[in-house]
Parts: structure tokens; C-alpha cells; sequence
């Protein structure tokens, strides 16, 4: 993976990381969102993307280099399947606000398009 992709993929964090304090900040105190979830969501789509992002750096691409694409897919999937299996964890046993999850897990997306209209990139294509 390229500087340019590194660096990118740092400030999409850094903007992930700033929203969902500021968001925190603003709407615990009023009792919008219940803030323990919300985190969580946030920390949740943190982890996944980085995952995701230096998984096919570091794992997939080695391996489709060596003409084993099956195996790097199966990691995939055991990573879908380990994320989906503790994000069901995390509701049932700890009985989590759904809605301020679902906005902390949102601010990854929101992190995404301010940067991709920071630097100028086209969404489209």
C-alpha cells in the first residue's frame, strides 16, 4: 500500500475519531444519545475499516499475487463473520441503544465523504 493511501486512510481515522468526540460531546450532555453505545458503534466501524483497509494490503494481495485469491476470501469472510458474531454479541448481552450505535458506527461514513471532499476526489467514480 502506497504513502498516499496510508496518509489518506490516517485522516479518515483522524476525522472518524474528531466527529464521534464532538458528536459525543455535544449530544451526551442533552441525553440524545446514550453515549457508552455510541462509542462503541464508532470504535466498531474504526476497527473494521482499518482491518479491512490493511487486510487487503498485508493479506489479500500477497496472496492473489501467489494465485491463492480462495484463501485470501475465506480470511475475508472469517473476518465478516468474527465482526458480525461480536456486533450480535454486543447487543444481546449488553443490551446496547441500537439508534446511538447505529450514529456512532455513521461517523465513519461521514469521515469518508468530508475527506473524499477535502481532497478533491469524486465520489462518483
Amino acid at each position: 500500500m502506497g504513502m498516499a493511501a496510508n496518509r489518506t486512510i490516517l485522516r479518515i481515522e483522524l476525522w472518524h475519531a474528531g466527529l464521534l468526540m464532538v458528536l459525543l460531546g455535544t449530544l451526551a450532555p442533552a441525553r440524545l444519545v446514550e453515549p457508552k453505545a455510541m462509542l462503541l458503534g464508532g470504535v466498531f466501524m474504526g476497527i473494521n475499516f482499518l482491518l479491512l483497509c490493511y487486510g487487503v494490503a498485508w493479506i489479500l494481495t500477497p496472496l492473489a499475487g501467489k494465485g491463492r485469491v480462495k484463501a485470501g476470501v475465506a480470511l475475508l469472510v472469517l473476518k465478516v463473520v468474527l465482526f458480525l458474531g461480536l456486533i450480535s454479541m454486543v447487543f444481546f448481552e449488553l443490551g446496547l441503544d441500537a439508534i446511538s450505535f447505529a450514529f456512532g458506527f455513521s461517523t465513519l461514513l461521514l469521515a469518508i465523504v468530508i475527506e473524499a471532499m477535502r481532497s478533491g476526489s469524486s465520489l462518483g467514480t
